[in-house]
C-alpha cells in the first residue's frame, strides 16, 4: 500500500489521521513541522503528503515550495476554514487538493483515495489481459509530448513538471486541439467525483501551467481563454 507523510504540529491530529490511514491499510510517516518533514523527505519520499499549513519551524507553504523544485509528490493542505487567500496561494504553488478543519476522518480518507488514482498510470488500473497500447498513453501535439505511463511531460524537448492535476487538465486540453472545454468538463477530467472543486481552482491550475510552460519558452500561448466559455489547447 502507499505511504502517506503526514506533517501537522497538532499532535492530536496526527493520533487520529495516523489510525484513520493506517485502518485503509496505508503506511504513515507522521511529523510535526516542515523542516522535519523536508529531511525526512530526502531519506524516503512518500506517495502523497498531507501537510498543515501553519506550522512552527517551517510551514506547509514553504515546504510545499521547496518540494516543488525537485518533485510532483501530491500534496494535500489542511487549512482552518478562514484561510482562503492561502488556499488560492497554495494552488498556484501546485496544491492538489485541500481540506479545511474541522474535517471527518472519512472525507479525508475519501480525498486521499481520490488524489492517488489521479496520481496512478491509467494501465496500472487496466486489466492485464486488456493492455492499453503504448500509443494510446502518449500524445504528442506539435511541440507538446505528454507520457501518461511515465508522468513526464515535454515542450520543444525541454522537460516540464507538472502535478497530477495539472497533467490530467492539460492531457484533457491537448487530446482535441481548437475544442473548448468548461471549467466543468476540465473538473470531471482532473477531479474524483467525489470532490468539490470551483472556477477559481481551474483557473489558478491553468495560471501555474501557462506559467511553467513560459519557463522554457516564453512564447508560449497554446492554452487560450474563452471568457464565459473555457479553455481550449489551440489547434496548430
Amino acid at each position: 500500500m502507499p505511504t502517506i507523510a503526514l506533517v501537522d504540529d497538532d499532535r492530536n491530529i496526527l493520533a487520529s489521521v495516523s489510525i484513520a490511514l493506517e485502518s485503509e491499510g496505508y503506511r504513515v510517516q507522521t511529523y510535526t513541522d516542515g523542516a522535519s518533514a523536508l529531511d525526512g523527505f530526502q531519506q524516503s519520499l512518500p506517495d502523497l503528503a498531507i501537510l498543515d499549513i501553519k506550522m512552527p519551524r517551517m510551514d506547509g507553504m514553504e515546504l510545499l515550495r521547496r518540494l516543488r523544485q525537485r518533485t510532483d509528490l501530491p500534496v494535500i493542505f489542511l487549512t482552518s476554514k478562514d484561510d482562503e487567500i492561502d488556499e488560492l496561494f497554495g494552488l498556484k504553488m501546485g496544491a492538489d487538493d485541500f481540506i479545511k478543519k474541522p474535517f471527518s476522518q472519512r472525507l479525508l480518507v475519501e480525498r486521499v483515495k481520490a488524489v492517488l488514482r489521479r496520481f496512478q498510470p491509467r494501465e496500472a488500473v487496466a486489466p492485464t489481459n486488456n493492455k492499453v497500447p503504448d500509443a494510446a498513453r502518449n500524445l504528442d501535439r506539435g511541440a507538446l509530448s505528454m507520457d501518461q505511463e511515465r508522468h513526464t511531460c515535454t515542450w520543444n524537448g525541454q522537460p516540464v513538471t507538472l502535478t497530477v492535476t495539472e497533467f490530467l487538465i492539460l492531457y484533457a486540453l491537448a487530446q482535441r486541439p481548437g475544442v473548448v472545454k468548461s471549467r466543468n468538463a476540465l473538473m470531471d477530467a482532473a477531479y474524483d467525483d467525489q470532490v468539490y472543486v470551483d472556477d477559481r481552482t481551474i483557473d489558478s491550475h491553468i495560471k501555474r501551467l501557462r506559467k511553467k510552460f513560459k519557463v522554457v519558452d516564453d512564447d508560449f500561448d497554446m492554452i487560450e481563454t474563452l471568457y464565459g466559455v473555457g479553455y481550449r489547447f489551440k489547434e496548430a
